[in-house]
């Protein structure tokens, strides 16, 4: 019946657009179901002359208006953050804008997200699930499959065009994971970023993550530089000048439309790696963590339960029932380490604290800048993570997150030598802590990020205030335990804001959104006081990532989950089969830390329907899978990391003409350079005095080459990881109109990415002059950095401290060539 119904919704609207498109005036009660909505119709007269003509009708020059008295929206998305990471949770960071929030607002401790950041950010914006946006993984792996393809499609409108469209003012502060790798040059398109998602004005980074102190910065779609000062006269730091730009714009929203509501995004991408907090932060936590994992995760499960002599924050964040799921396999044990590994792990775990610090001060700055006016009918959804706390960093962390990444890591004496710059400025860390530390503040559930099928990687905090309709409840915190999903939170803001769903938008059919509001929760729908002890709408839930599993079923007396890990991240072990998979069962009306697994009871005679139910699920998972476009289920990561993968602009070709000024082009967009022979000549002319500055550069202090003159001088620097191999050339650069060149000898297989040596011999005018068989001992497998090629300087932070960016060309430059060895097969 419900899916008839539907039906009939959908041609009804269908039927709208039809009868609009041969010219009859569609009712404005309709006219919501189509956006961009009709013009307005002209009521007036027109005669030959304006003296001849009635009044002019100056409602056909409006745009469209919000509902009367519709609120203003703050969405706040934080990045891999753990459950239990915050005071108001559980844990031992600060989060003073949080705590408040907890007094005068709504906490909500069964909230869930897709354990990946990119997924849940798509889910978010647009109400439905990862997979049926094509964000079944992040766009730097994106594959051609409908789940996995890395790009929102056009059927499915984002909050923000929703709200834009019917008369809200919209933009998006901080990080957007949600342009296709292959999509973010300066040739675009475009249509993906914020500007073509609905914002009117977007201020941050795209991609996954970016470094602090020199960030990738775009204002809309145009590559700028960050100031060298924040507002408070500190060095730059990201998250400042973020909270700076949404501060800024909020006034002048409100300066000059103020009866215009308006739909703030702030997505500052911390904590995500790498962990640099500002400097004024950086001892604030020193000691706090010295105990361990171990001893903390148990010291947030006693705040949580309010037990052997710990006071919780938020009393009944979990319930009194609730059991401490033990360490997983994999993940060592805080006394395995020596005292001075110790000392070096617990200072991870004080910068990623004062990070968290950092940022939710800075939260807390955009909410005390809501006009006074607007802070009655302003609703703020803070989400505390798109994901539980990340396990990226491996064992012993990580001093370098694009190591990692490369399938590489540290082992415990590389990470003793850099835990004290860990995170500081100008000192070539970009560091994330210890998976240990992710599954400590995740506490009390199993496992962290990427684990789809446990709530260490999927449940996060939320916290929802809006003073006109959630009144102040001085004598305790109000708390929702309603299970809710990411994709929820786009009904909701349609349901109080009175905006209908639209069915066609830019003339495309929309694919419905599925997701439930949960307004009721706050008693938004009048039906209850304030939505305590309302039983839950959000039924059946699905989770996938990386091949790891769940599905979540309530039948009121029981709240079913079954859950299956197969890729973890820690062990070496090889991955089974995905019909290997062992599944496990759990009831979360009795298990809220998914701590008792029903399928390894052996005496079944009080519940012998179990297996049974097991078996359903399992099948469930199938039936939700197809519907939501989880198939085909992919657990590669290094291997999905080929740009070859994706479409390009460079895929196919080896001769690359770059220009003096061509700049921050993206990695994922630039020659492809890596595992490959290949030669770079220059076209320059070299003035008499003052000869230096850099040629071409890919990549930053995570990783890079750089082709730079200095002192006369021609230089190669290849960056691994950190690590600097420089190639110099005996004789100096002449003045005038010169050829240089490198040639990059690979010794490996083509494109095996295995990271072989190489040798790298330099050229002026043709002539060899340096001679090395081989002079460089390890190169990136996969990827640089998320940093840009630059021709002329290097931008962002500098692949060699050799020179300070941007060390700028002092000259001129014609031409820069790439020429890439193609493949073996098109060779012959």
């Amino acid at each position: 019946m419900k899916k008839t119904v539907l039906k009939l919704k959908r041609l009804l609207n269908l039927l709208i657009v039809a009868i609009f498109c041969l010219g009859v005036l569609v009712p404005p009660a309709l006219a919501q179901a189509i956006l961009p909505q009709p013009d307005p119709e002209f009521k007036g007269d027109i005669g030959v002359t304006y003296e001849t003509s009635g009044e002019p009708d100056k409602s056909i020059m409006e745009s469209p208006e919000a509902p009367d008295d519709a609120p203003n929206i703050i969405l706040v998305l934080l990045d891999d953050v753990g459950f239990s990471s915050s005071e108001t949770f559980g844990g031992s960071i600060e989060t003073p804008t949080l705590e408040r929030l907890a007094d005068e607002g709504i906490t909500y401790n069964r909230f869930h997200t897709t354990a990946l950041c990119s997924p849940t950010r798509a889910a978010l914006l647009t109400g439905r699930n990862h997979h049926s946006v094509g964000s079944g993984v992040v766009q730097e792996l994106a594959t051609g499959y409908p789940g996995y393809k890395g790009l929102i499609p056009k059927s499915t409108a984002t909050i923000a065009e929703v709200l834009h469209e019917n008369g809200y003012s919209t933009a998006w502060f901080g990080k957007n994971h949600n342009v296709p790798d292959n999509q973010t040059s300066m040739v675009g398109p475009f249509d993906r970023w914020p500007n073509g998602l609905g914002f009117d004005y977007f201020y941050g980074f795209i991609g996954g993550e970016t470094d602090q102190w020199y960030p990738a910065l775009y204002e809309n779609q145009n590559p700028i530089n960050a100031p060298a000062k924040t507002s408070d006269g500190e060095d730059y730091n990201l998250t400042h000048d973020l909270a700076d730009k949404a501060i800024g714009w909020m006034n002048n929203q409100h300066s000059i439309a103020p009866d215009r509501p308006f739909f703030l995004y702030f997505a500052p991408g911390a904590t995500h790696s790498p962990h640099q907090p500002p400097d004024s932060y950086r001892d604030k936590y020193k000691g706090v963590f010295d105990d361990g994992w171990d001893e903390e995760r148990v010291k947030i499960y006693n705040r949580q339960m309010g037990i052997n002599g710990e006071t919780a924050k938020t009393p009944d964040i979990i319930p009194a029932d609730t059991v401490l799921t033990p360490r997983p396999e994999g993940i060592p044990a805080w006394d395995d380490f020596d005292e001075s590994a110790r000392e070096a792990l617990a200072k991870e775990m004080e910068i990623y604290a004062a990070f968290l610090d950092y940022t939710d001060v800075e939260v807390g700055r955009v909410l005390d800048a809501i006009p006074e006016k607007e802070v009655e009918n302003t609703m703020i959804v803070y989400i505390v993570g798109d994901n539980g706390g990340s396990a990226g960093g491996g064992v012993n962390g990580t001093c370098n997150t694009m190591k990692n990444l490369n399938g590489l890591g540290y082992n415990i004496e590389e990470i003793k030598e850099c835990a004290e710059d860990w995170g500081a400025r100008d000192t070539g860390t970009s560091p994330g802590y210890s998976v240990a530390w992710a599954w400590a503040t995740d506490a009390p559930f199993q496992w962290t990020k990427e684990i789809a099928s446990h709530f260490g990687g999927t449940r996060n905090p939320m916290i929802i205030k809006w003073p006109k309709e959630i009144p102040l409840t001085p004598d305790k915190r109000e708390i929702r335990d309603q299970f809710h999903h990411v994709i929820d939170i786009a009904p909701t803001i349609l349901e109080v804001t009175g905006i209908q769903e639209p069915e066609i938008v830019n003339s495309i059919q929309q694919q419905p959104i599925e997701g439930v509001s949960l307004a009721y929760t706050f008693g938004f729908d009048k039906k209850l006081r304030n939505g305590e002890g309302a039983e839950g709408t959000h039924k059946t839930q699905y989770f996938e990532m990386f091949g790891n599993r769940g599905i979540y079923k309530d039948e009121g007396e029981h709240e079913w989950m079954a859950s299956t890990v197969h890729s973890k991240p820690v062990g070496d072990e090889p991955l089974k089969p995905f019909d290997e998979d062992e599944w496990e069962l759990y009831d979360l009306k009795t298990d809220f830390s998914q701590g008792n697994d029903l399928s390894k009871i052996s005496d079944l005679s009080a519940s012998p329907y179990l297996p049974k139910k097991l078996e359903e699920l399992k099948d469930l998972f199938l039936v939700e899978g197809g519907k939501y476009n989880v198939f085909p289920l992919d657990d590669r990561f290094v291997e999905r990391g080929d740009v070859s993968l994706r479409p390009s602009f460079t895929a196919g070709r080896y001769h690359f003409d770059f220009y003096e000024g061509a700049v921050r082009l993206p990695e994922g967009t630039a020659p492809d350079v890596k595992s490959k022979d290949h030669k770079v000549t220059a076209q320059v002319t070299i003035p008499e005095r003052r000869a230096k500055g850099v040629i071409l550069a890919l990549g930053g202090e995570t990783g890079g080459y750089s082709f730079y003159i200095k002192k006369k001088k021609l230089h190669y620097t290849y960056n691994y990881f950190g690590t600097p191999y420089d190639v110099v050339s005996e004789a100096d650069v002449p003045s005038g109109d010169v050829e240089l060149g490198f040639v990059f000898e690979y010794l490996g297989d083509y494109g095996d990415g295995a990271g072989s040596p190489a040798t790298v011999n330099l050229f002026i005018d043709g002539n060899q002059v340096t001679n090395f068989t081989e002079n460089i001992e390890h190169t990136v497998p996969a990827r640089f950095s998320l940093e840009t090629q630059d021709v002329g300087m290097d931008l962002l932070t500098p692949v060699t401290h050799n020179y300070k960016s941007p060390f700028k060309f002092k000259g001129t430059i014609k031409k820069v060539t790439i020429d890439i060895e193609p493949p073996p097969e098109e060779s012959t």
